[in-house]
């Protein structure tokens, strides 16, 4: 995709927003090589940090609004016929992975969509099973922009870094190897919280039947 390219090299807070929505629906742009990037000029004086984390938080609710409202409206059977087109096949979808977004967010709840914008492969899905299930929209916004905000800070942040200590041209390989440990250590924590609230959880009941 060309056109996308061409966009990720010329970032402003309009191409952010749209490239983040992008990124929040079905379309395989990875965040990471918006936001950091961003992040990267935005240390060097050409663009506002604040602001960049800002566009990218409005375009990924926008993308997922844009998911949920597909959930919402056209049901299960075609959003797995979807999946399972030659065109859902070209965003890097199939039906194991929208399975997959549904299964954590009816194992988690409805904190699904807090935690389950941090992880990967089901960062962008997760608002397809919060649509299927008719999750009140305004609690999703909130619970969406509070996780896409906290993964937007966490690549401005790594961009921001990066400005110090790698050039432009090294950016992106730099990007991708501090993505790796970045993606582990959210797993990590993700299923750790997940760990201690259902032990918390298990631990109340308990403690009330007695």
């Amino acid at each position: 995709m060309t056109w996308i390219n061409s966009l990720l090299s010329n970032l402003d807070y309009g191409t952010i927003t749209f490239l983040m929505m992008l990124e929040s629906t079905v379309i395989p742009v990875p965040s990471e090589l918006v936001v950091s990037p961003a992040a990267y000029h935005a240390a060097g004086g050409n663009l506002n940090i604040f602001l960049v984390i800002l566009f990218a938080t409005i375009g990924a609710d926008l993308g997922a609004s844009i998911n949920y409202i597909a959930g919402y409206y056209l049901g299960r059977p075609i959003i797995y016929k979807f999946a399972n087109s030659h065109l859902g096949h070209l965003c890097l979808l199939n039906q194991e992975k929208v399975e997959k977004s549904e299964k954590y967010f009816y194992d988690h709840g409805m904190f699904a969509t807090i935690t389950g914008r941090l992880l990967p492969g089901i960062r962008h899905l997760i608002s397809i099973p919060a649509g299927l299930s008719k999750m009140n929209y305004w609690k999703f916004l909130l619970y969406t922009t509070i996780g896409a905000g906290v993964w937007n800070c966490i690549l401005a942040a790594l961009g921001w870094y990066l400005y110090s200590v790698v050039p432009e041209d090294k950016l992106a390989e730099s990007i991708h190897q501090y993505g790796e440990y970045i993606k582990w250590g959210l797993i990590v924590i993700v299923v750790a919280v997940a760990v201690f609230f259902t032990a918390k959880y298990f631990y109340n009941k308990s403690k009330a039947n007695k």
